[in-house]
């Protein structure tokens, strides 16, 4: 099974099992990470806002518009911000390093 890494905003690592199919945000929730997801993946927030590492971030498929839209919500945007909900786990993303930011930006409230 694929495995990726989540890094905390403490520096601390996480390795996990990363089933295919599921998405980064759902990956995070069934292993306990704090990776909010005040939408529940319905791509109406930027709460689930993750960095790819800059080594993986070629990998993952391009960002749509919709996504794109709600990151420019996300708190503490970089070039390789994408939503955790919008990344289903493959087999070609085996090894996926993401970190976590610090805070989020959470508008449903």
């Amino acid at each position: 099974m694929p495995k990726m890494t989540f890094i905390k905003p403490d520096g601390s690592r996480q390795q996990v099992e990363a089933p295919l199919g599921m998405t980064i945000l759902e990956i995070a929730h069934q292993n306990n990470i704090d990776l909010e997801g005040a939408c529940e993946g319905s791509l109406a927030c930027s709460t689930c806002h993750i960095i790819v590492s800059e080594e993986d971030f070629e990998r993952l498929p391009e960002a749509t518009e919709d996504e794109e839209d709600m990151l420019d919500l996300a708190w503490g945007l970089t070039r390789t911000s994408r939503l955790g909900c919008q990344i289903e786990m493959t087999e070609e993303l085996d090894d996926l390093v993401v970190s976590l930011p610090a805070g989020s930006n959470n508008m449903m409230v």
